[in-house]
């Protein structure tokens, strides 16, 4: 090879190899993910990270997520926030932890007396829930999906038995969303605070009852050690919704593939979380009650008929709030509610009550 033939060879090779470097460069993109869970948190933490992986997994590495836990990035209760501003193009927490932003979103994650994890699912996928969802994320340019539920979570934990109505007045109790405004209303002094901190405000006196998810958290968060009084079900939270939200406008300039493997993993996660609760919760609570003496007991008839009234309150005063989104979103909710309850209680509660009485293995 002459000189000439050489130069002209190494030239373009180089040039090529310029070229072709920032192409493959640009093809691939990296998100940030900031969650409201602390790390490795059973269930949700582990969801939003398996999310995450199967994300980049699925879209071959042209869209990697990164996870940053409660406070690595952002403080946990700032996440929405942190797409709001740029600091991060998604966010995994709860919906209803942004309700003062707009009361509307509380109703995607979950209603007291409301919608159980599949009723839910089923009002977002199928009967108009998610389209509204959309119109109040808009508001804030970012786009909400469903990512994963808990189920029906526990009833919370109490230093102190309760015999009635009479001795939640003054409990200063962790309990958010609209939840929270019905424990109010039966005399509780509320308050929402991220996981990681519950434990020290119950051990402190700061707080007297505490309620998260169910057994399989709150076996892990410890909360055992200081409260061995434990609720069951949770009347104001039937069927926990996560979600995932992302920055609205960097997720429709995705390319179609890449928007629809978000969107359609956000949907396998929702299921997958639900069943890792399902199967672990009753695991869970074995050990809470087997090694560490906990009691568990169900509320008192006069708690749950009282909050049941609350509850009605607090969704009529939505209905008839100044927000058309909000007005909006309670009608849609209440309305589909109305339609599917028919079926879990038709067809569902009907089974589940003969099997009990008698079907064992």
């Amino acid at each position: 090879m002459d000189r000439r033939s050489f130069i002209r060879t190494g030239t373009l090779g180089a040039g090529a190899a310029a070229l072709a470097a920032p192409a493959i460069a640009q093809g691939n993109t990296t998100w940030r993910m900031v969650t409201t869970w602390p790390k490795n948190f059973p269930g949700l933490g582990v969801g939003a990270q398996r999310m995450a992986d199967r994300i980049t997994a699925a879209s071959g590495g042209r869209l990697t997520i990164q996870v940053y836990s409660a406070g690595e990035l952002v403080p946990p209760l700032q996440s929405l926030d942190a797409v709001i501003d740029g600091t991060a193009e998604m966010s995994h927490g709860a919906a209803y932890y942004w309700q003062n932003k707009s009361p509307a979103l509380s109703f995607f994650t979950g209603v007291p007396y409301g919608m159980t994890a599949n009723e839910l699912a089923a009002w977002v996928r199928f009967m108009g829930g998610q389209e509204i969802w959309d119109e109040v994320y808009d508001q804030f340019g970012v786009q909400g999906f469903l990512s994963g539920n808990t189920g029906t979570q526990a009833g919370g934990w109490f230093k102190n038995e309760l015999t009635g109505v009479d001795s939640v007045n003054g409990l200063r109790f962790r309990t958010p969303g609209l939840g929270g405004q019905v424990w109010e209303k039966l005399g509780a002094t509320v308050t929402n605070m991220a996981a990681g901190e519950i434990f020290q405000a119950l051990q402190s006196g700061t707080l007297d009852a505490a309620e998260f998810v169910g057994p399989y958290n709150d076996l892990a968060l410890g909360f055992y050690q200081v409260c061995k009084n434990y609720y069951f079900p949770s009347f104001v939270e039937p069927g926990l919704a996560t979600e995932l939200v992302v920055d609205k406008a960097k997720y429709q300039a995705l390319p179609e593939d890449l928007q629809a493997i978000i969107r359609d993993v956000s949907q396998a996660e929702y299921d997958m979380v639900a069943s890792d609760f399902y199967a672990n919760d009753p695991r869970a609570l074995q050990t809470l009650v087997n090694d560490h003496g906990v009691n568990v007991a169900q509320f008192p008839e006069s708690i749950l008929e009282a909050g049941a009234t609350a509850a009605q309150e607090v969704i009529a005063d939505l209905r008839d709030s100044d927000d058309a989104l909000v007005k909006k979103t309670t009608e849609s909710f209440v309305e589909s509610l109305n339609i599917l309850r028919t079926r879990t209680r038709e067809i569902d509660g009907p089974f589940v009550q003969a099997r009990e009485k008698y079907f064992t293995l």
